[in-house]
């Protein structure tokens, strides 16, 4: 069960309605506002509880230069006991900074409690000091305040998280994640308000050789595209000789659709069990360390 809430940065609204007879737009408009309703009730079931928060981490964020995933694994998700590089990163006034302050917001989001927060300072170019805050969610991994994040069960589960929160344009989607682990299950009323099926994401990004990759659902490829969720379907593009091409989402590689590559859905919330983990090198390597994501229609 996850929620993310819509703050659309560069698409406050997309049209619905084109040319159609008025009938046609009556019938729309009453769709439409049942789905919102819809959307409201699924989203009431988790404010009561957790609160719902952005879904627009930028791609590049995920596997800069000089700070990485793997530099927050080493030590426990703590401040007090960060090595320097992740300290420099993260009080960094410049773009880089705020870059390194989106991701750990993204991971103690996907890895901690609502009870449990990641907390700094930092200082801008002006001198002024800036506290934050960040609180978890899902409580993926909420024993890494108290170690480093070793195990690749854990590593990889929260890596599907955040490349599923990823989006190519930095543009917040409301999406719902599903997935096998208990932090993952959805209710009827979530399942009821996010029906678009997007695609899945799993990989690594804490390893010595960080990777991530992505399927798409065929039939919610043009929904996610309007919505600007490019990192499962992929965004277009033109290449140099002015044709049109479908593109990567920063790091994460896109390797097909998911009827091909991955397992028949579950029964109790639509998400695909396993997937093949490199296609390139084997179809019969599958890991079953996979998140789902749906959109609403």
């Amino acid at each position: 069960m996850f929620l993310s809430r819509v703050w659309t940065v560069a698409l406050l609204a997309i049209p619905l309605v084109t040319t159609a007879c008025i009938g046609a737009e009556l019938d729309e408009a009453s769709n439409d506002e049942a789905s919102e309703e819809a959307i409201g009730e699924a989203e009431a079931a988790v404010t009561s509880d957790n609160g719902l928060f952005a879904n627009a981490l930028y791609h590049n964020a995920l596997t800069m230069s000089g700070f990485t995933p793997r530099d927050l694994s080493l030590t426990a998700l703590s401040w007090s006991v960060l090595n320097q590089n992740a300290r420099t990163a993260l009080q960094n006034p410049g773009p880089d900074g705020a870059l390194s302050r989106q991701l750990v917001q993204y991971v103690v989001g996907c890895a901690l409690k609502p009870n449990q927060s990641f907390s700094f300072t930092w200082t801008d170019t002006g001198g002024v000091s800036h506290q934050e805050t960040y609180t978890g969610y899902l409580g993926m991994a909420d024993w890494w305040v108290y170690g480093p994040l070793t195990d690749p069960f854990y590593q990889r589960y929260i890596s599907a998280c955040l490349a599923a929160r990823t989006n190519w344009y930095g543009t917040s989607v409301t999406i719902s994640l599903r997935g096998s682990q208990t932090s993952m299950a959805s209710s009827s009323a979530e399942r009821g308000a996010y029906l678009v099926r997007e695609g899945a994401f799993w990989g690594n990004l804490f390893s010595t050789t960080p990777y991530v990759r992505a399927c798409y659902s065929p039939p919610g490829v043009d929904r996610a595209r309007a919505l600007q969720r490019d990192c499962a379907a992929g965004h277009l593009g033109v290449d140099a000789n002015g044709a049109a091409v479908t593109k990567q989402c920063g790091p994460i590689a896109i390797v097909g659709s998911c009827d091909t590559l991955c397992s028949a859905v579950s029964s109790d919330g639509g998400f695909y069990s396993q997937c093949i983990e490199n296609p390139a090198t084997s179809l019969m390597v599958r890991t079953d360390v996979v998140i789902t994501s749906f959109l609403p229609q």
